[in-house]
């Protein structure tokens, strides 16, 4: 055990890191303080490229080559890490110090087996015997919930699936008992469910263990739920610190506040309470402004005051340790209501222009993925879905990953054939017809935005290039100079500057990428936009920006939006249906309204309990889904969510284990696929409720 320490386990002040390039030095972090006491979880937030990560590769003495502390320091338990020898480094790394990354994988050797990893960590920092390292081993895979932990340490990193590597690797930084545990973004890349039950595992440690916590995130409401206190960064500096309770309700800096209005809380609405999307763009490290770094983005910048000179952290009276980087938060009048960005009215739905029906697509793959004789398995990666979506409208489609949402997109776009079923657009089936045997009119009626702007670009294409290209393949424009013409409308259209026409990919900015992204999708005037997570790898004040792109070109094009996403906050915000899917089947669908509120499927009633909300106001019934996601290679039998399904008690006989149910009417177009009597499914309490003022 580590000896108890009473002072702050962590005293970072007026931190200074840079990063020195052949050009320049380049400044990624300035003027950081920030304590964390024993026991406490600290949150750090911001957007990327602001040096959340960079101060915990300060606290971890890891800057690379290039990274050097030039000013300020970083004391763990009263000792001054700067000043330590590698061989006093190597005893705290790993051992009193121990960090978390967002990609698990990376922490885990694929070539040895879980229980060895896990059990070198006490044997060598500790020196204890190997039958006590397996018992410690056996202990803390237990503690992080992970199902038959015998066969878990027995398992290769490649057999498990992404929320249970996570756990290992949580696990693996518990296993010497640190005291300070450093989390980066650890839940990035899982499913919202599974984030659900690795926040609360990390929860019930902290206080199992006593164990101080500094969590990088750049999600808010994951911030609320984990942490008593934060920081919030901008640019490379703390802009506002304070108890959680102090910033979210009490906000005193302007960039926390615009932060906050560009996310959608529960009460946002699309047309009458839109978000508001920061102005500007983040400044890159070597052309900051002078004073404020926020200056140039900020709603009450005072020019020859603001960028006047450097600006110090300030104390907020009578709150717990609450500062603000800002030298007007005293003037300001945080409670004016928001200055409403223009109002817009809901576009009309008009008729069907896309009707899927009984659709199914399987695939058979190899028993052994070694050798591709002997038995075939079959997947089912989509199972009877039937919808129709509107003119104008925005059907968003939501579950977690492996549920069949993006092999639905690649059925629609004839990147995949059907293998049952009908998918009617403009009365034409298209289901069997690959996209290379499709007319120009279908390609380009029916269009996709991905995830990851960066990998839809060519990089060795100019932008304008790029979206011309697209006009040749759609036939659009009767000559070059025409193309051109409308390339730069569509530049205009998803409000990109025309120079940006000669610029390279590589000059980019994640969220100005996705802009180009659209604008090649809305090249052909498409009918349909297929919108696959389109903002969940940008910033959160580029994704409110993005959305309501998106939203004002539906408007004026009348486009059919479907919008696949697992983040339900955006989902409520911006769409008119919304169809839930679980291991290839429609469990449910119906108005935005009908599937927030209850009845729900019991699917997407822990869908909604796991979403973090960054609002103190609002009350979660607390749902936590036992087990992962069945494989759609060997699904169970009779309901596909029965093996996870809390309700399961209340539906007499092993229904559920035997029989697929059927799709039930509760409502006009709210539909639900679930054996829960009609009397079981009223007494179903709201998940999420706003407490009152």
């Amino acid at each position: 055990m580590t000896e108890t320490y009473d002072g702050p386990i962590l005293e970072i002040e007026n931190l200074s890191i840079s990063f020195f390039t052949r050009l320049r030095e380049i400044p990624a972090v300035m003027d950081f303080s920030c304590t964390v006491m024993p026991g406490e979880a600290m949150g750090l937030v911001g957007e990327s490229g602001c040096g959340k990560s960079t101060v915990a590769l300060g606290v971890m003495q890891d800057l690379g080559v290039n990274g050097r502390i030039v000013g300020g320091s970083i004391k763990f338990k009263g000792k001054n890490l700067n000043e330590m020898s590698l061989q006093e480094l190597a005893k705290i790394r790993g051992k009193e110090i121990a960090m978390i990354y967002q990609e698990p994988m990376a922490s885990l050797n694929p070539a040895m087996k879980i229980g060895k990893q896990l059990m070198e960590v006490p044997m060598i920092h500790e020196g204890v015997s190997e039958k006590e390292a397996y018992q410690r081993a056996l202990e803390v895979v237990t503690d992080v919930r992970l199902p038959d932990p015998e066969r878990m340490l027995d398992a290769y990193p490649h057999q498990l699936s992404g929320g249970q590597q996570q756990r290992i690797v949580i696990a693996l930084a518990l296993m010497a008992n640190p005291s300070l545990l450093i989390l980066d973004e650890p839940t990035t890349a899982l499913d919202v469910t599974v984030e659900a039950a690795v926040v609360e595992i990390v929860k019930d440690l902290g206080k199992k263990y006593g164990t101080s916590m500094l969590f990088i995130s750049h999600n808010l409401g994951l911030i609320l739920e984990t942490c008593d206190r934060l920081c919030v960064m901008y640019s490379g500096e703390a802009v506002e610190t304070g108890s959680i309770k102090d910033v979210f309700d009490k906000m005193r800096h302007p960039y926390t506040q615009a932060l906050f209005r560009s996310i959608p809380l529960p009460g946002a609405d699309k047309n009458s309470r839109p978000l508001v999307a920061i102005p500007g763009n983040f400044p890159l490290p070597h052309e900051r402004p002078p004073g404020c770094n926020f200056g140039p983005r900020c709603d009450y910048f005072e020019g020859g005051r603001c960028d006047a000179g450097d600006i110090k952290m300030d104390g907020i009276e009578g709150d717990d340790r609450h500062e603000s980087r800002c030298l007007k938060f005293r003037e300001i009048d945080w409670e004016a209501p928001i200055i409403a960005g223009a109002q817009t009215e809901k576009a009309e739905v008009g008729e069907v222009v896309l009707k899927v029906d009984n659709l199914k697509k399987y695939y058979e793959v190899a028993a052994s993925a070694l050798f591709s004789h002997g038995e075939k398995k079959v997947v089912k990666a989509n199972e009877t879905l039937s919808f129709e979506a509107r003119e104008s409208e925005t059907l968003a489609i939501v579950g977690e990953s492996g549920c069949g949402k993006s092999t639905l997109a690649k059925v629609l776009m004839g990147l995949e054939t059907a293998t049952d079923g009908h998918v009617v657009l403009d009365n034409k089936g298209i289901e069997a017809v690959p996209i290379e045997e499709r007319d120009t009119k279908t390609v380009s009626s029916i269009q996709m935005v991905f995830q990851n702007p960066f990998d839809t670009l060519n990089p060795s294409m100019t932008v304008g290039r790029q979206i011309i290209r697209a006009l040749e393949i759609f036939k659009i424009g009767k000559n070059e100079a025409e193309r051109r013409q409308r390339m730069l409308e569509l530049l205009d259209l998803v409000k990109l500057p025309r120079a940006f026409a000669e610029r390279m990919p590589r000059q980019l900015s994640g969220g100005q990428k996705q802009r180009v992204g659209i604008a090649r999708a809305f090249a052909g005037d498409a009918q349909i936009v297929v919108a696959d997570e389109p903002v969940s790898a940008l910033d959160v004040s580029v994704q409110a920006a993005v959305t309501d792109l998106l939203m004002e070109i539906q408007r004026e094009q009348k486009t059919t939006l479907l919008f696949i996403s697992h983040d339900l906050s955006i989902v409520r915000y911006l769409s008119d249906r919304v169809m839930v899917m679980y291991l290839g089947h429609v469990v449910e669908i119906g108005t935005t309204d009908q599937v927030f509120s209850p009845p729900y499927h019991p699917y997407t009633e822990a869908l909604l309990s796991a979403v973090p909300i960054a609002d103190t106001s609002v009350e979660k019934e607390h749902i936590v889904l036992e087990g992962d996601i069945p494989s759609a290679m060997n699904p169970p039998t009779g309901c596909p969510f029965q093996t996870r399904c809390r309700w399961k008690k209340d539906v007499p006989g092993g229904l559920c284990e035997r029989d697929v149910p059927p799709m039930k009417k509760l409502a006009d177009g709210h539909q639900i696929k679930c054996h829960l009597a009609d009397d079981v499914l009223a007494k179903m309490r709201p998940v999420i409720k706003i407490a009152a003022e």
